[in-house]
């Protein structure tokens, strides 16, 4: 199945809202988030890309390290520079900040991806999951143009393509409390990672 996707990280850099740390560097439960990711993707993609800007902060990981090919910074500029260097016909992204993401839950989203269908978003009671979705090669140029345009919402960019909603129904059954969502943006949000359970890892 890995075949047919490359499995891209998206490690933007500091967090201003985390006093500058690096999201994909923070230790939950002994180990940095990017071990987690690194060991879910390794199950299943046979090529592994992270994007980030500052490539030597993650040499003791075995991955195609590329950087943003426009100089703004953003989730969408991140999509795009994994789809330009990924050599299949799909890629599937996640934030650099998801501890818990599970491997049922990616298997079930990649699982989803057809030729002509632009992307594979999971779709819950909080909305789309752009962050943890699949994108075909064949949006490359739209993302693109929007780049250009500066529209950098990535539901804007998709909001006419050919998505592939999962439900959250179907997702539960991969991933029943839906952790794989969990992401850190503040130091709330570190405390509540915190505190879960180590058997969630």
């Amino acid at each position: 199945m890995g075949e047919k996707c490359s499995g891209v990280i998206l490690a933007g850099g500091m967090s201003k809202r985390l006093n500058g740390r690096d999201k994909a560097m923070i230790e939950i439960h002994g180990k940095p988030i990017l071990d987690h990711i690194h060991a879910v993707y390794s199950e299943i993609f046979s090529e592994i890309i992270l994007v980030t800007n500052t490539p030597q902060a993650y040499l003791d990981w075995n991955m195609l390290m590329v950087t943003d090919l426009f100089p703004v910074r953003s989730s969408l500029t991140g999509i795009h520079a994994g789809l330009f260097y990924a050599s299949r016909p799909f890629v599937f992204v996640s934030a650099c900040d998801a501890p818990f993401l599970k491997p049922e839950l990616v298997h079930l989203l990649i699982s989803q991806a057809r030729p002509g269908a632009d992307a594979v978003m999971p779709e819950t009671a909080e909305g789309l999951e752009p962050l943890c979705a699949v994108y075909s090669k064949s949006c490359l140029n739209t993302v693109e143009a929007h780049i250009r345009q500066d529209k950098l919402k990535i539901q804007r960019v998709f909001h006419k393509s050919r998505i592939n909603r999962i439900s959250e129904a179907r997702l539960r059954k991969a991933d029943p409390d839906l952790i794989s969502f969990v992401n850190i943006n503040t130091p709330e949000d570190l405390m509540a990672v915190a505190s879960l359970e180590k058997e969630s890892l």
